[in-house]
C-alpha cells in the first residue's frame, strides 16, 4: 500500500473495492448510527480508533457543532436521444428556475460512467412527456453543461415522481432517497448526500445538547462529484443564518472549538467570514477553494468521511491538519479496514 502526492499536489493511495461501502449499515443489521471512528488530534498527531456512538466523549461542553441541513434530490433522470440514444443526466445546481448545471453520463450496466465523444445534439426525452435541452458546457467544463427543463410543473415535484438518487458503480443496487436523507434535513436541493451527517440520530443529537455542546444548521446544496473526473468544487448556494453567524462568534469568544460537520460546512463558514474575522450572516453562492494556501479562520475540527484518491477534499484536510498528518490518518484508516464513501465509516479531526 503507498500514499503519496500525485499530480498537481494531490493526495493519492490504492482504495481496494473491499473498503468501498456498497450498502448502509441497516442492510447489513446495524443501525445507521454504527459505524467507525478514527479520531485524530492536530497538537499531539494522536489517532484513536473509536466508533460514532462515542463522538460526544470526545466533544467538550461549549463546543460549537455546525450541521448542513441541506435535504438531498433524487436527481438522477433517464433521457433519450432523437437517435436513440439511451443516457443518464445528473441534475447538479440550480441556475434559474427551468436552467440548471447537469452531467450527461453514459449507462454502464447497473451503473453510469462519465461520457465519452461527442453528446448527442436536440433535445432530450424524459419520462412523463418532459424534455430537457443541453445549452453549452459550463464554465468551459466538458464535464458539466447548462440544461433548459421543460417540465411541465416545478422541478422537485417532478423529481419525486421521476427521479431517483444519484448512485456510483460501487453501489450495486438502487436505494430509496430515505437512505441518502441526514435525519435533520430541512430544505431539499444537494444532488449529492452531505454524507458527514449521515450517521447521525435524533439521539446523537439529544445526547450533544445534554453534554453541553451547542448544535447549528446551515445550508449548502451540493452538486454532483463525479468521481471519474475529480476536479476542483464549483459554485454552490450557501445560506448562513443571523442565529447561526451569532452562535459561532459566541463560541470563539468564549475560547471553544467549531466543529463542522464535513466539507460543505467548511466552505460555507470559511466563505461568511468578513474581514473583521467574525462570520456574518451570507445568502448566496460561493466558489471558495480550501486549500492549505487558505488559512481556516473558524473552523478549528472536523467531521468527515473518507474521500477518495486525489479528491479535491484532501486538500481542505490538508489545510486543516497538514501532509504528514493527513498521510498518517489514512494510512491508519486503510490499514485497519475503515469502509469509504457516503454509506461507510467516519473521520473526526479535533485541535
Amino acid at each position: 500500500m503507498t500514499l503519496s502526492i500525485g499530480t498537481a499536489e494531490r493526495f493519492d493511495f490504492e482504495l481496494s473495492p473491499s473498503l468501498e461501502a456498497a450498502e448502509p449499515p441497516e442492510a447489513r443489521g446495524l443501525a445507521r448510527d454504527d459505524v467507525r471512528m478514527l479520531v485524530t488530534y492536530k497538537a499531539s498527531a494522536k489517532l484513536v480508533s473509536s466508533s460514532f456512538p462515542c463522538l460526544t466523549s470526545f466533544l467538550e461542553p461549549g463546543d460549537l457543532v455546525v450541521i448542513n441541513t441541506s435535504g438531498t434530490i433524487p436527481a438522477a433522470i433517464d433521457a433519450v436521444a432523437d437517435d436513440g440514444t439511451a443516457m443518464v443526466v445528473h441534475l447538479s445546481t440550480q441556475i434559474h428556475e427551468t436552467r440548471w448545471v447537469v452531467e450527461p453520463r453514459q449507462v454502464n450496466g447497473r451503473s453510469t460512467e462519465r461520457w465519452t465523444g461527442p453528446l448527442p445534439s436536440g433535445r432530450l426525452t424524459l419520462r412523463g412527456g418532459a424534455t430537457l435541452t443541453l445549452e453549452e458546457p459550463y464554465e468551459g467544463r466538458t464535464r458539466l453543461w447548462v440544461a433548459k427543463l421543460d417540465l411541465g410543473q416545478p422541478t422537485l415535484s417532478w423529481l419525486e415522481t421521476h427521479g431517483r438518487p444519484i448512485r456510483y458503480g460501487y453501489v450495486d443496487r438502487q436505494w430509496p432517497i430515505e437512505t441518502y436523507q441526514n435525519v435533520y434535513a430541512t430544505e431539499r436541493g444537494s444532488a449529492e448526500m452531505p454524507s458527514a451527517g449521515r450517521p447521525f440520530t435524533s439521539s446523537t443529537i439529544t445526547r450533544l445538547v445534554a453534554h453541553g455542546v451547542d448544535v447549528a444548521p446551515l445550508i449548502l446544496h451540493t452538486g454532483v462529484a463525479s468521481l471519474e473526473a475529480d476536479e476542483v468544487p464549483y459554485a454552490e448556494r450557501v445560506k448562513v443564518s443571523v442565529s447561526t453567524a451569532e452562535r459561532v462568534n459566541q463560541a470563539r469568544r468564549g475560547d471553544h472549538r467549531v466543529i463542522a460537520v464535513g466539507t460543505t460546512v467548511v466552505r460555507a463558514l470559511e466563505t461568511s467570514v468578513g474581514a473583521d474575522g467574525l462570520v456574518h450572516p451570507y445568502d448566496g453562492w460561493t466558489d471558495l477553494v480550501v486549500t492549505s494556501e487558505h488559512q481556516l479562520r473558524v473552523v478549528d475540527g472536523m467531521l468527515t468521511g473518507w474521500h477518495e484518491p486525489v479528491s479535491s477534499h484532501l486538500l481542505m484536510l490538508e489545510a486543516l491538519i497538514g501532509r504528514d498528518l493527513l498521510l498518517d490518518s489514512y494510512h491508519a484508516a486503510l490499514v485497519q479496514g475503515y469502509r469509504w464513501h457516503e454509506f461507510g465509516d467516519v473521520h473526526l479531526i479535533l485541535p
